[in-house]
């Protein structure tokens, strides 16, 4: 699995004013004279530091609905990154080989072949090229996303300054790994025009309940600083397993992030500080609608602490698992090391057919473990260069959107891996209009593993989990949810 790319300096391709004004172009550096055969590599370019998801992006595929899941049409999709320092005097062959394994290095001699693989700008024709400093790397990929559930979107409110929705289950809030279109921010973008939002708080993808976004950068600014004061308040509701107990209860076990991959955290010594508190709301002779009250932000902190507590979320596809054991983490008692826990939970989703739950594919489980960036809730890094594959899933969701992407279009062949010759090439059109996707998306492309994969959808059921944000309160404003229906005091199972 890629790490990230490198930090805001080199994040984005520069894009257009939004006022529409051109700023006087500075002159062109001058190239140095280089020595015989020694390769150019252009500098980095300007960024720009907004954020920038347009119609371009919002047109790159469209949404179908079937068996209550929302769906993405396959789409052409470019993943770019600058050269890391690490990658800096070895071929393209050895970083693909080991950095990149996700897909066999057939397959990326065969994107040499086909075009879809550009340094600086330019097709790939040699993958044993050596790689310099500010070298920058565009693949081209026939892209799939995972079903999310087809339950609309709520708007709570909305004003000059806020938007603030109901999410359902199993959305993400940002683009992520494998989520893309199918995410809180494209949905509201293509379905509602709202665009530019500033993200104010996080919610789990598999979370669902109040979120709120700001308007402008001001707005987004001054409610950050209420998050800084410690001002907030957020308040959750879920239904654990057994009967909780009546009176508050109150943990304050630390949570240590064990994969940012597979988005699994358990408590340990060694973990960050963190407190929530609970208070039973109902009991129905097996199950307990609990009311939570986190004070610290830390990631899947409610679920963690309630499995640690031996009362797990009934249907939390993670921490009620047995993977955990027979007391199911209770306690902390797990019995088993962070990789044998990993690969048991990973086991027990595949042999349920049921990894789509979890947001990876067996294409994630390939590729080699990242150093995802530290987090809480969801992930708050800058805005980076997106892995040369795609196949990096953290379990968090970067904060700010992708570059200017450019869609290809779609391949008609049927020339497999194995069959495409060297002179063959199966070029991409370079369209411009972000329509590749929708042209496209019934063809099979010859280089698409998921085009030749049957995969289970998973059913509108497994995509909700019974943990819900309620209610959103800082210095000036609340916002709140309905109760959903599994919490009510009368719900059966």
């Amino acid at each position: 699995m890629a790490e990230p790319g490198p930090g805001p300096s080199r994040a984005r391709e520069e894009e257009p004013d939004p006022a529409g004004k051109e700023e006087a172009a500075a002159p062109a550096p001058k190239k140095r004279r280089l020595a015989g055969g020694e390769r150019y590599v252009p500098p980095p370019r300007k960024l720009n530091t907004g954020v920038s998801f347009g119609a371009e992006h919002f047109a790159e595929t469209s949404y179908y609905f079937e068996g209550g899941l929302r769906k993405v049409r396959p789409y052409y999709f470019d993943f770019r990154t600058y050269c890391k320092g690490r990658w800096v005097g070895r071929s393209l062959l050895h970083v693909f080989g080991t950095e990149f394994r996700a897909q066999p290095l057939a397959y990326y001699r065969a994107a040499a072949r086909a075009g879809r693989l550009r340094l600086n700008e330019e097709p790939v024709r040699d993958l044993d090229i050596v790689l310099k400093n500010n070298d920058f790397l565009r693949n081209t990929v026939h892209r799939h996303e995972p079903p999310v559930t087809a339950q609309p979107i709520r708007i709570l409110a909305e004003d000059e300054e806020v938007v603030v929705v109901d999410k359902p289950s199993s959305l993400p809030v940002h683009p992520c790994g494998r989520f893309r279109h199918n995410t809180v921010i494209f949905i509201l973008g293509k379905e509602h025009g709202l665009r530019e939002l500033h993200t104010l708080h996080r919610l789990d993808r598999m979370t669902s309940g109040v979120l709120m976004f700001a308007k402008t950068a001001a707005v987004s600014k001054r409610i950050d600083e209420q998050v800084r004061q410690r001002q907030l308040e957020k308040e959750y509701v879920c239904r654990v397993v057994g009967e909780f107990p009546e009176h508050e209860v109150v943990c304050e076990e630390p949570i240590l992030v064990v994969s940012y991959k597979v988005g699994v955290c358990r408590v340990d010594p060694k973990g960050k500080p963190c407190q929530t508190l609970f208070q039973r709301l109902s009991y129905n002779g097996s199950s307990s609608v609990v009311r939570c009250l986190p004070r610290t932000g830390r990631t899947h902190q409610i679920r963690v602490h309630l499995q640690f507590l031996g009362h797990p979320i009934v249907n939390d596809p993670i921490y009620n698992m047995e993977a955990w054991g027979p007391l199911r983490g209770k306690g902390g008692k797990i019995g088993k090391t962070d990789e044998e826990l990993l690969k048991a939970l990973v086991e027990e989703h595949r042999s349920k057919q049921s990894l789509e739950v979890l947001g990876i594919g067996e294409e994630d489980l390939n590729s080699s473990e990242s150093k995802d960036c530290e987090s809480s809730g969801d992930c708050t890094t800058s805005a980076e260069a997106e892995p040369i594959n795609g196949s990096s899933c953290p379990a968090e969701d970067k904060k700010d959107p992708e570059r200017d992407d450019v869609a290809a279009c779609p391949l008609n062949s049927d020339i497999t891996l194995e069959t495409l010759d060297k002179d063959k090439e199966l070029s991409l059109c370079g369209n411009q209009n972000g329509q590749g996707g929708e042209k496209g998306w019934e063809e099979k492309d010859p280089l698409c593993v998921e085009c030749r994969t049957s995969r289970r959808d998973p059913s509108p059921k497994e995509l909700v989990m019974f943990l819900h944000a309620l209610r959103y309160k800082g210095a000036d404003f609340e916002y709140c949810s309905s109760m959903p229906e599994w919490a009510m005091e009368d719900w059966e199972e």
